[in-house]
């Protein structure tokens, strides 16, 4: 009981150190909250609107963006990606600034647009070398553009200079690149109130349902309000499929180990039987009997909680300060993460205290069942 405990422990702090890993670098790119429309791509938002919720309460800024697919290129050098224009007030909102690894992060002005790229991005476009010499064709869409025998009237062309590179996650270097919001509107033909989403930083993490709330009611059912976990709600569901289903294999593998109790408390019923007997001439009832056995049984089972609790932390404190278990492979960190929530250690508890219980079962009520049988001597 004692191993299956210790095993359950870590592997649920594990997970825990896994999550909040993801979490943290997920809350580097999206926001606290994110306002888009529920009925098509392009948002409206007027200056006088979008003034009213960086006035309500709790609110500490907000950026406008606007998001699009982009066709990237740099000489021979070609890539796929979504483009994000931002204003000044991004750098509030979001964490990406902090994440960036080389050169700086800047998106220029309407005459002078600057980029700036995932890792993966600036690798598949040969950046590396010579980021401040080369500057990057984009190719997009334009938006509201007749059909013309000549498909490259739809498409506009716009130079950006490379200052800077993020490095965040696999998904995020890959995928995104940053620039100048006036600049990107103007390519893809949006109007001065047209956005992709909005997105908000709040003061207190505490009071999100309250903005939400709160930007709701002044946008009205049109706009869908997002926190950070519904803007990843696969993810994160996902995440915790993955925790409660090894949840359940390691309980799998206590209820074999809760055989061996079993078997025990069954041998301590035969070795005590004339124990029995003895108590029950002298008035010992059936429920008595049972319970002490019950009790038993539970005392094994918390005794054996209490042993892989304190083996789990003692684990989980080496993992942390000497990284016993490296992680293989190229990622953020070089070791298992490990995060003890004191919720978990509540749940083992209670998972081993209800198997001891049932394992105990069956011997308390064998025990209960003897029958009394003493001889005079």
């Amino acid at each position: 009981m004692a191993v299956g405990t210790a095993a359950l422990v870590v592997v649920l702090s594990i997970f825990n150190g896994f999550e909040g890993l993801v979490k943290t670098l997920y809350s580097s790119f999206y926001p606290d909250i994110r306002i888009t429309s529920t009925q098509q791509k392009v948002m409206l938002l007027d200056s006088a609107v979008l003034q009213k919720i960086r006035l309500l309460k709790n609110i500490e800024a907000v950026s406008i963006v606007v998001e699009e697919n982009v066709h990237l290129q740099n000489g021979e050098y070609k890539t796929n990606a979504v483009i994000k224009g931002v204003d000044d007030f991004y750098a509030k909102v979001s964490g990406v600034p902090e994440r960036v690894t080389n050169g700086k992060f800047e998106t220029g002005t309407d005459d002078s647009p600057e980029l700036v790229l995932g890792v993966g991005i600036e690798n598949a476009l040969s950046l590396l070398s010579d980021r401040s010499l080369t500057p990057v064709t984009a190719y997009l869409p334009k938006k509201g553009i007749a059909a013309s025998d000549n498909p490259m009237d739809a498409i506009s062309t716009v130079n950006l200079q490379p200052v800077g590179s993020f490095s965040i996650q696999q998904d995020f270097d890959n995928k995104y690149v940053i620039t100048n919001l006036s600049v990107l509107k103007q390519m893809l033909g949006l109007k001065a109130n047209e956005y992709s989403s909005a997105e908000i930083k709040v003061k207190e993490p505490a009071a999100e349902k309250e903005v939400i709330a709160s930007v709701q009611q002044l946008l009205g059912k049109n706009y869908l309000i997002e926190n950070r976990y519904q803007q990843n709600r696969s993810l994160f569901s996902v995440m915790q499929m993955e925790k409660w289903a090894i949840y359940g294999i390691l309980s799998l593998i206590l209820i074999i180990a809760a055989f061996n109790m079993i078997g025990a408390l069954t041998m301590l019923v035969l070795e005590k039987e004339q124990d029995i007997q003895i108590l029950q001439a002298m008035g010992a009832g059936k429920s008595f009997i049972q319970k002490i056995f019950l009790t038993e049984g539970v005392l094994l089972a918390f005794a054996g909680s209490l042993i892989g609790i304190v083996l789990a932390l003692i684990f989980s404190y080496l993992q942390v300060t000497f990284k016993l278990i490296p992680l293989q492979g190229s990622f953020v960190i070089d070791y298992y993460p490990v995060k003890i929530l004191i919720s978990d250690l509540l749940l083992v508890i209670a998972t081993v205290f209800v198997i001891g219980l049932l394992a105990s079962w069956i011997p308390s009520v064998k025990a209960a069942r003897q029958k009394v049988s003493l001889r005079a001597q």
